[in-house]
């Protein structure tokens, strides 16, 4: 069988022969454009020495591009009827493992010892938006070694994941994300390049794991609780916002004089603080209880 997958005719030669069936509650879209392949392998930036993760690897066309290029492939599929044909379409790949598992089941610390001795590796991954978010924070926050995930996702999702304050695609998805990465756009990949053909637009995202996050704070689990507080009612003021939040436990009086010794007016929104001046405002917040 002609290996090269990216060729529409060559996907649905393997659909065909395996009577697969596409599974739409798993986001299945499989990629057909080899230039979509290379722009993704680049911009993860791989070399031989790598080891890459690869989340959702479907029939496995994506995967024969990154095996071109790593030391070795770890990857891992949930779709039961999807093993037998990544049987078939790596066969002849020696530096390839195929898992049957929910990624986020996964113990992919675990994988790391064991495929690359415990060093960082590389995530790559055509991810659906369903379960875009918690893939990619569970990476971050799990404290896996990592030195980059490459991901294509819807293209609003990447559009959140890099947006900057004052935008409307900037929230508590975009702060999470830049506090353990640089974040940064390379590609944008119309529906035509995939089967079946989704309703909207991908991108590829590239996020770098920062060496040490964006901001120095005691309590990144409180950050991220007062960022996501501040965007839970996005059309409220930040003091509002935070007071009416339930997973906080400042009154309404200590979030307004710590917005104002911030330095910020009183009917400012969440979505005008940047990720330094959310440090900031947690840190006097916290000051505040332990004075009181």
């Amino acid at each position: 069988m002609e290996k090269n997958l990216a060729i529409p005719k060559n996907t649905l030669e393997v659909l065909r022969k395996y009577e697969f069936a596409f599974r739409k509650q798993l986001g299945q879209n499989f990629l057909i454009d080899p230039g979509v392949l290379d722009a993704i392998a680049e911009a993860a930036e791989i070399g031989s020495g790598d080891m890459v993760l690869e989340i959702g690897p479907g029939i496995g066309t994506l995967t024969r591009r990154l095996a071109a290029e790593a030391g070795h492939v770890v990857a891992v599929e949930i779709d039961d009827h999807l093993i037998p044909i990544l049987r078939d379409t790596l066969s002849d790949l020696t530096n390839v493992t195929v898992i049957h598992n929910d990624i986020l089941k996964t113990d992919i610390r675990a994988l790391a010892d064991e495929y690359n001795g415990g060093r960082p590796i590389r995530v790559v991954a055509n991810l659906p938006y369903y379960i875009t978010t918690p893939i990619v924070m569970g990476l971050f926050e799990s404290g896996v070694p990592l030195s980059s995930v490459t991901v294509m996702v819807q293209k609003e999702v990447a559009e959140r994941m890099q947006a900057g304050p004052g935008t409307k695609d900037y929230g508590a998805l975009s702060l999470t994300v830049q506090y353990y990465s640089e974040a940064e756009i390379v590609a944008h990949v119309p529906p035509s390049c995939f089967i079946p053909r989704p309703k909207v637009g991908s991108a590829v995202i590239r996020l770098r794991r920062r060496e040490v996050p964006a901001v120095r704070t005691e309590d990144p689990d409180g950050l991220f609780c007062l960022i996501r507080a501040a965007f839970g009612q996005r059309r409220k003021t930040l003091a509002n916002a935070l007071a009416n939040a339930a997973s906080l436990s400042f009154s309404k009086e200590q979030i307004q004089q710590a917005i104002t010794e911030a330095g910020f007016s009183p009917t400012v929104r969440g979505e005008a603080l940047t990720l330094e001046q959310f440090a900031r405002l947690q840190e006097i917040l916290t000051a505040g209880r332990e004075n009181a």
